[in-house]
């Protein structure tokens, strides 16, 4: 029986709200305070599983951007 968590969990969210503002991961870099990577917001675009920590850095960055205030639940489906 395999108890491993999944991981990839295929494209998230994100990536349409990133595309209707036409935004790449290097905006939502440039304009974080926070301690985000191009790396964190490549994959949570791809569905890669993220921690909860980075999870509200990358909603914070986005929501910054954006000028509007999403929820987590609005940029990821796990």
């Amino acid at each position: 029986m395999n108890d491993e968590i999944e991981r990839e969990l295929g494209e998230q969210p994100i990536a349409k709200i990133m595309a209707e503002h036409g935004f790449k991961p290097h905006d939502l870099v440039s304009i974080s305070t926070e301690q985000i990577t191009h790396k964190m917001v490549s994959r949570a675009v791809r569905g890669r599983r993220l921690n909860l920590k980075i999870q509200h850095r990358i909603l914070n960055a986005l929501n910054e951007a954006a000028e509007k205030q999403y929820a987590l639940k609005d940029l990821f489906n796990y």
